[in-house]
Parts: structure tokens; C-alpha cells; sequence
């Protein structure tokens, strides 16, 4: 049975679901410096890029956005296209377009018009070789000209997030309007080597093909990229696959894979001074020492508590949990706790159909990871389906007041709505509760002030009073006793003026 939010339903679990962003913001944490991000690597080429290929962190760049020219590393996404679109079982023709068409003197395989090969076979031809004609022949079949499948491989980029990068012909000979960016490949190899059929070819070291014009017998085309070659003393431990470039005007070009421990690197060099393998090296041996790869679903819980108890439906229970096998990038010494998250609502068509929200990881400023909150399999996100004007069969409560509202919330068992009325009664009983103690507090500070004022005035009118009692008696005290102080006991030792005799 599939369920589908849309109208007041995927309102209802919009706002849930920022309900529980802000509690799980709200908890309090133990505040601890996080690690800061390794940066102590350095490279010699002009751009470059380590990027993990399972989370798209960039976790090392040099002029990430600055246009440089690929030259045969383009073929990686000619090869990309071709396993997409192609049958590898086709048999393809060489045209004389496809044949000279290229620069003089630029690698090729030896094909000449009319030869025939199999699409599996030029791709080995292709990615082993680097044959500049074998790319032309693949872009006709596959497109019908080199100039339509240009159109492909630039529609391809842009679907991969490249902004920087415009491509002119599938094998990346000399060309103005021929350009990329390190991040723009790097978002390129790492949709390449996401997928397993290109990286069956392009792990392969050596391939047998059939005689063609030049070769008149069955021959073999060896990989270009030295670090996947175990007698080459630039052979890297867990290689998985590259490619290889060079032109005058491109310099020196190289894109690389290689995993160890579950951490699986993306490197890309970009006008390199013959310094692509050591660049590449220092780079690879910077990431695999410093960094860790976590599935995110076993370290972030905090959007899996919504489980049955939240009908979000109203009548058919729902999970919602975050998509698992998206990975993090983090240091090797941090945290996962040490990451900041971002929450998103704003879906666009590159987001999964079925996915609620999208979630962002970030570290030190920077997206180490990225998921989504998808609901279980038997659920389905209708995000383009809203209720139509003046059709109330699409909102029962379109012309209802919000008492009726309410009403028929609890009347028909809306588990969810009446958790959300419950959760925000409480907040707001919070709230008034919260602004009842307050203004208690400030009218018991002003009756407290004013209580203290009038004992004030009390004591001093006490006082004053006390005061003019004192001066008053003494001011009553006319006789000459009062002014000459002895002047009582004068009166008793006073001898008469006149004595009586006898």
C-alpha cells in the first residue's frame, strides 16, 4: 500500500519536523574544541583537488575554480556517456571524420576508415590507449557527429553540478572553448567511478584487441597511468583507476582513484610541470593519513525518533528516517558531534523523489556530507501535489472555523494534529506562566520600593517632629532662671533685706 503527502498532510509534517529540529537544538551540549582541519599539504601544479569520492568533501584544493585546459583526461567523461547510453555488445564504424580529425601526431590506436570494433573494445582502446580517433568514432556512433555529442557532454556536466567547464570534442585535443576546473572534474570522476561498469575498464592495465588497418594482427594497448602499473616505482597500494593528459597548451593532466580502510580519494591535476605523479601522491598519502569516512546513519539519531507515534498521515502510521549509506568526511581525531547541520526544505529535481528534507554536514565551513529524511518504502512524497482553488474535496477544512478544526482533529483520531495542539498548548501555558512570574516579580519589587520610601518619610517626619517638641519647651522658658542659670538656689541663699527683731 503506498501512502502520499501532500496538502494539509505535508504542511502537518513540515512543521513537525521543525518542532524537533528546535528541541534537538535546544538540548544543551558539553562545549568542546573541535579539531581543526588538517591542512598541511602542498602540491607544485598550477590547480588541484582530493576530494572523497563517497561524500563529495573537498577535502584539499588549489585554485578550485580556475579554467584550465584537460586535455585527454576528457575522455574519462566520453567514456562516461558512452557505458551509459551505449550497448557495449554495438559494433561502430570508423568514419574518415573520425579518423583525421585530430591533431598530427596525436595518440592513436591505428584504425583507419572503415575498420569496425565493438563498443567494449573502443573503449579499451580508448581509455588504455588514450586513441584520439577512437574517441571521434564513439561520439558518431553514440550521437551521430562529434559537435552532438559535445551538446551530450556538456549537458552531462551541468547535470553534475559543473559550472566552470565547457567541453568541444570527446578526446580533449587543443581547443578555446575546451576547459574545466578542478572541482568541475572532480565532480565528473567521481560520477565515473560511482559506477562500475566505467571502472571495469579503466582499472584494467592491458587488453587484447583485434588487427585493424595498421595492425595486422591482434595487438595489445597497455594503460598510460603509472600508479596503476605494480613494476612501475610509481605504483600506488589500493589504485582503483585514472587517466592520463598532456597537451602543449594543457601541460600535464591526471585524475586518480584509490581506497584504503573504506575511504575511497579522488585526485585531479591540472597543469602540472611533470610533477602529476608526485602531486597526485602527496596528495592521496595527505587524505589517508588525516581522514575517515562514517556512514552518517550510524552516528546521527536525531531525526530517527520519529517513528509510529507520529501518525503523520492521520490514519496510516509512517517512519521517517535518514537515507542510509550517505557518508561524512571528518578528521581523524574528530568528532562526529563536531559538525554543524543544515536543513533544507528547498528540494529541486537532482534531490531523491521520495526524499523530505535534505541535510547538510558541515565542518570547519566547509559540507563534509550530505543526506536526506526519506519515510519508509510503502511511503510516497507527493511534493508537487497541492490543493486546487475552490476545490474543497482536496481541504475538508478549507471553509471550517478553527474551533470546527480542532474538533474534527480529535473526533477523527489525527494522532499527529492533536500531538501538535497538546505541544503547543504547552509552550504557550509556558509562555503565560513564564510572564505571570515576571510581572509578579516586577510588582513585588515595586511594592518592595515603595514600602521602604514610606518608612523612610515616616522616620524622618518622626524626627522633625521630635525636634520642634525640644525647641518648643525651651523657647516657653521667659523667667530670668532660664537665662541665669543659678539664679533658684541665688533665691534660697538670698539673706532678707529686712530682718525682723526679736
Amino acid at each position: 500500500m503506498k501512502f502520499v503527502f501532500h496538502g494539509r498532510a505535508a504542511r502537518k509534517l513540515n512543521f513537525f519536523l521543525c518542532i524537533v529540529l528546535i528541541f534537538s537544538l535546544s538540548v544543551p551540549r558539553t562545549v568542546r574544541a573541535a579539531v581543526p582541519w588538517p591542512n598541511e599539504i602542498a602540491i607544485e601544479a598550477e590547480g588541484g583537488i582530493l576530494m572523497d569520492a563517497d561524500s563529495g568533501c573537498v577535502i584539499y584544493g588549489k585554485n578550485l575554480h580556475e579554467r584550465f585546459f584537460p586535455a585527454s583526461i576528457t575522455k574519462i567523461l566520453t567514456a562516461l556517456i558512452i557505458v551509459e547510453r551505449c550497448s557495449l555488445d554495438d559494433t561502430l564504424t570508423f568514419s574518415h571524420n573520425a579518423v583525421y580529425n585530430v591533431e598530427r601526431g596525436s595518440t592513436s590506436a591505428g584504425y583507419d576508415t572503415g575498420d569496425q570494433i565493438t563498443v567494449r573494445e573502443a573503449l579499451y582502446a580508448m581509455l588504455l590507449k588514450s586513441a584520439n580517433e577512437v574517441a571521434n568514432a564513439l561520439a558518431e556512433h553514440c550521437a551521430g557527429s562529434i559537435e552532438a555529442f559535445a551538446d551530450l557532454m556538456n549537458e552531462k556536466a551541468a547535470d553534475l553540478g559543473c559550472k566552470d567547464s565547457h567541453f568541444a570534442n570527446p578526446s580533449g585535443l587543443n581547443d578555446p572553448n575546451h576547459y574545466t576546473t578542478p572541482y568541475d572534474y572532480a565532480l565528473i570522476a567521481q560520477a565515473a567511478f560511482s559506477n562500475p561498469t566505467f571502472v571495469e575498464f579503466d582499472s584494467t592495465t592491458y587488453y587484447e584487441l583485434p588487427p585493424n588497418a595498421t595492425n595486422a594482427g591482434r595487438f595489445t594497448v597497455y594503460c598510460g597511468h603509472k600508479m596503476l602499473k605494480k613494476n612501475s616505482n610509481q605504483y600506488y597500494p589500493g589504485i582503483i583507476g585514472g587517466k592520463t593528459g598532456y597537451t602543449t597548451l594543457a601541460g600535464n593532466t591526471l585524475v586518480t582513484c584509490a581506497e584504503r580502510d573504506g575511504l575511497r580519494l579522488i585526485t585531479v591535476v591540472l597543469n602540472g610541470h611533470s610533477t602529476h605523479y608526485s602531486d597526485t601522491k602527496a596528495m592521496l598519502d595527505f587524505g589517508f593519513a588525516n581522514f575517515r569516512n562514517e556512514n552518517i546513519s550510524d552516528y546521527d539519531a536525531t531525526y530517527t525518533s520519529l517513528e509510529n507515534d507520529t501518525n503523520l498521515t492521520g490514519s496510516n502510521p509512517a517512519v521517517l528516517h535518514i537515507d542510509t549509506g550517505r557518508t561524512a568526511t571528518l578528521p581523524k581525531n574528530a568528532q562526529f558531534s563536531d559538525a554543524q547541520t543544515e536543513l533544507s526544505y528547498d528540494l529541486d529535481e537532482n534531490d531523491p523523489k521520495n526524499a523530505v528534507a535534505r541535510i547538510r554536514y558541515l565542518y570547519d565551513e566547509r559540507v563534509i556530507g550530505t543526506t536526506w529524511l526519506r519515510p519508509d518504502s510503502d511511503v510516497r512524497i507527493d511534493r508537487s501535489a497541492t490543493p486546487s482553488e475552490g476545490d474543497d474535496s482536496q481541504d475538508p477544512h478549507a471553509k471550517s472555523s478553527p474551533i470546527d478544526q480542532l474538533r474534527k482533529i480529535f473526533a477523527d483520531g489525527d494522532t499527529a494534529g492533536r500531538f501538535l495542539i497538546i505541544l503547543i498548548g504547552i509552550l504557550i501555558i509556558g509562555l503565560l506562566a513564564g510572564i505571570a512570574l515576571l510581572i509578579r516579580r516586577i510588582l513585588l519589587d515595586r511594592s518592595s520600593r515603595e514600602f521602604r520610601f514610606s518608612d523612610s518619610i515616616r522616620r524622618i517626619e518622626q524626627n522633625d517632629s521630635s525636634l520642634m517638641q525640644e525647641g518648643s519647651f525651651r523657647d516657653t522658658s521667659s523667667s530670668v532662671d532660664h537665662y541665669l542659670p543659678d539664679s533658684r538656689s541665688h533665691r534660697r541663699s538670698s539673706k532678707p533685706f529686712f530682718r525682723r527683731k526679736g
